[in-house]
């Protein structure tokens, strides 16, 4: 007689463990969702297109409205991307040629959640960091660190690609900085995009 509760105890056991089981396989695994971008960041990318490289000094600031790219081409010229949340841009040279083109676009810089509403491809290994990885709008594929949420790679269509070297959450760049040279405010070559 004893032996019949100790028996019924274990058959209690695996019908909870066997119900478990079978409430975990019905549960739909939830997605990951791509963290937002920190609003302030710098982040130093190597960038190859088709074996063209370039080193991109990113300064990432939505507090301010602003985003920088100082873009260093293999053993070329270094040349200036300054984009500001009212659309415009400036692309400029600082050396003795003083280039400058301005254009505006119809949207202003990267909001942190532009990643949201993303397709989710699921995990891929990407140089030597697991990674969860979205597509975007069929533009780019974007490369996540599984454990810091970190970006790692983002490849766009076009077969260029992004590689994160550093990335500083938190790093502003000084406001002086931020200003594009005067001889932009007086080049008659202005678009719009």
């Amino acid at each position: 007689m004893v032996s019949l509760p100790i028996h019924s105890f274990i058959v209690f056991l695996l019908v909870l463990s066997v119900a478990d089981q079978i409430s975990a396989v019905n549960e739909p695994e939830t997605e990951p969702v791509p963290a937002p971008w920190p609003e302030q960041f710098h982040a130093v990318l190597l960038m190859n297109k088709s074996g063209s490289l370039e080193i991109v000094d990113l300064w990432y600031d939505w507090v301010n409205g602003r985003n920088f790219n100082i873009i260093q081409k293999q053993l070329g010229k270094l040349s200036y991307d300054l984009e500001w949340n009212n659309g415009t841009s400036f692309y400029y040279t600082l050396d003795a040629s003083k280039t400058c083109r301005t254009v505006h676009f119809e949207v202003g810089i990267l909001r942190p959640n532009w990643l949201d509403g993303a397709n989710y491809l699921g995990q891929r290994q990407v140089n030597r960091f697991l990674c969860n990885v979205w597509e975007k709008v069929e533009f780019l594929w974007y490369y996540e660190d599984v454990i810091t949420n970190r970006p790692v790679q983002w490849i766009f269509y076009t077969g260029r690609e992004a590689h994160v070297m550093t990335f500083e959450v938190g790093a502003v760049l000084e406001d002086e900085k931020w200003q594009a040279p005067v001889y932009c405010f007086h080049n008659d070559e202005k678009k719009s995009e």
